[in-house]
């Protein structure tokens, strides 16, 4: 539906795991990103192991082919595939980087989903080595937020995306993520809202404690299985929602607004629990 905005996640949301951690691991530079952890940001790190692993002689061939195998539940994919199906406007908003996030979406074919990513940016030079650079320049200014990492706020990305989608009408926005970075980006959606945090992820622990400030509708899930059925359902019931809505101020145009009641609605499905 052209009213719904989906905005995922990447890292443990759309895959199963965390990308960065999966090529370090796999191309066995887990000890040296260990020793440099301490010493620099995540994402100035990212960039630096890239340059180790070229010294190496690791190509981006060898980077893409353990890309390609990351970890993701079979449903994940269908589900993404469905959403777009019914006209929802599908966004990335990720820590991760455009390259490995590309990489991945072309992969598994549903790089078309999506009208938007929003990431580090990322690029292989001419010496064939992949450069990581952050999303926000935090060495020339902070982006001011003090929940996010300095290379990258998700809320102020939620914002513009606010921002443009007001020019456009009323919009629904659902919002999917696992780690403590989705908790700003959450805080910012509104009550017509929806947000659906991974159960036992940092968000869901950040929602638990402090509840009463996410004025959006919370919907948990734990897996892609769940992710599927709660995302579609939630779809579902909007649709159901401004189609009744559409024709109650049709009848009431038409009718002077002289509003006659309409067929009984169909209920909104109930938010799942989360601890508090």
């Amino acid at each position: 539906m052209a009213g719904i905005v989906v905005i995922f996640d990447f890292d443990k949301t759309i895959i199963d795991i965390d990308s960065d951690n999966w090529v370090v691991d796999e191309l066995g530079a887990t000890d040296l990103f260990n020793q440099l952890l301490p010493t620099m940001p995540w994402n100035s790190l990212m960039d630096r192991m890239m340059k180790e692993l070229h010294a190496q002689g690791k190509t981006i061939k060898d980077i893409e082919e353990v890309l390609k195998r990351v970890p993701i539940h079979p449903r994940v994919v269908p589900a993404i595939k469905t959403a777009h199906s019914l006209g929802c406007d599908l966004r990335v908003v990720s820590d991760a980087n455009l390259f490995f996030i590309e990489t991945i979406l072309n992969h598994l074919g549903i790089r078309d989903c999506f009208s938007e990513i929003n990431t580090n940016p990322s690029y292989v030079d001419d010496e064939g080595r992949l450069r990581i650079f952050p999303c926000h320049d935090f060495h020339s200014s902070s982006h001011g937020c003090n929940l996010c990492p300095p290379n990258m706020c998700k809320g102020k990305i939620i914002e513009r995306i606010q921002a443009s989608l007001a020019k456009e009408g009323q919009k629904r926005i659902i919002y999917l993520g696992d780690g403590s970075g989705d908790f700003c980006p959450m805080l910012k959606l509104n009550e017509v809202d929806y947000v659906m945090p991974r159960k036992n992820f940092p968000v869901w622990e950040l929602i638990s404690r402090n509840p009463s400030l996410i004025r959006a509708e919370i919907h948990e899930w734990t897996d892609g299985g769940e992710l599927e059925r709660v995302l579609l359902n939630l779809i579902e019931t909007i649709t159901i929602q401004d189609r009744n809505s559409n024709s109650v101020r049709l009848v009431s145009v038409d009718c002077k607004f002289e509003t006659f009641p309409m067929a009984v609605h169909e209920p909104l499905m109930s938010a799942l629990p989360v601890n508090q």
